[in-house]
């Protein structure tokens, strides 16, 4: 069925956008990334920073200054590269992966035909691995609108014309992603995001946050397999695909306890390859705690976040003096 898309400006402006070359959209990201790390007047700035500053306290100040105008530069190169793979057909975002790394993980996993889901962290270009995947296996995607109804009939059509079927961020589109996964289908799932209401407090570089357990409670509850994916541009105008086991330790345990796995896994990407992760979103806020962290001064909310961290890190380790001490205790002679 076609759907009836809104032909206004703002539909038409992004299409042209999309048919540009992929060379002139990174062009204008790092034009736009070159004035932003100039002026350092950007809101979306100050989050980079603190958020640098709340993550990665153990880094200088200034490695922390070259990361965050990296990250700058690499978050908007990708969301320009995003109009260029949903402009593109598949057969040309195909071709704009150059490697794939540990391509057989996947295969594996689809063999056993248990379900597939696919744990997509905001790093890097993700966008340009569907295509790829929906060769192989049919897609079952969350979906949530955008707000302007053109733009949203532009990625809507983008996402699902590699026969992805899109189903909405709510309990009617989990039950689907249930169904689709039982019957051997794959999903994807952007786990770093904060629930629109209420999560689970799960750590996040030291500082519970609340967080969705849907990722874990997916893969335990159906037995599907789970796969980290990430792809990053490379030197040749292209990408490539990275594509890694999760810890056997996400199939056990309660949902919280996949949810620790997955962001731990998350955390260790981070550190190797801080520059490529999307540092913009307000993530650190996800708390009662935190709520205001990025409404007050820079100092103050990166006093406030280790403040937490070391109280979560004493409780954490409490239980496990507790247990050493009842372990050192004699017996008492009787």
């Amino acid at each position: 069925m076609t759907e009836q898309i809104p032909q206004n400006t703002t539909y038409r402006l992004l299409k042209f956008i999309s048919r540009q070359p992929i060379q002139f959209s990174r062009f204008i990201a790092r034009s736009l990334a070159g004035l932003a790390n100039a002026l350092k007047i950007s809101k979306t700035s100050e989050a980079v920073r603190l958020n640098l500053r709340i993550a990665l306290p153990e880094l200088s100040d200034a490695e922390r200054e070259r990361i965050t105008r990296l990250a700058i530069r690499n978050e908007l190169i990708s969301y320009f590269e995003f109009f260029s793979i949903w402009g593109a057909s598949n057969q040309k975002n195909l071709s704009r992966i150059h490697q794939i790394y540990g391509e057989q993980h996947f295969h594996d996993a689809l063999a056993e035909n248990k379900g597939l889901v696919l744990i997509v962290p905001h790093f890097g270009t993700w966008e340009i691995m569907n295509s790829w995947f929906a060769q192989h296996t049919q897609m079952t995607i969350m979906y949530k609108p955008v707000k302007n109804p053109a733009a949203d009939a532009f990625v809507r059509n983008a996402r699902s014309r590699e026969q992805a079927q899109l189903v909405p961020t709510d309990e009617s589109g989990v039950r689907q992603i249930f169904k689709a996964l039982k019957q051997g289908g794959t999903t994807v799932i952007l786990p770093d995001h904060t629930p629109n209401a209420g999560g689970e407090m799960i750590p996040y570089f030291g500082l519970p946050l609340a967080t969705s357990n849907l990722s874990a409670k997916l893969i335990q509850k159906t037995k599907a397999k789970a796969l980290f994916l990430y792809a990053m541009r490379n030197e040749h105008d292209g990408f490539d695909m990275h594509i890694e086991p999760m810890d056997d330790a996400i199939y056990q345990g309660s949902a919280n306890d996949g949810s620790r796995v997955i962001f731990e896994a998350l955390e260790q990407l981070i550190r190797k390859y801080p520059e490529h992760y999307h540092w913009s979103y307000k993530r650190f806020k996800a708390s009662p705690e935190t709520d205001a962290i990025y409404h007050i001064k820079m100092d103050e909310a990166v006093k406030l976040a280790q403040s937490i961290r070391e109280k979560t890190a004493a409780a954490q380790a409490a239980p496990a003096q507790t247990a050493q001490s009842e372990m050192a205790r004699p017996e008492s002679a009787g």
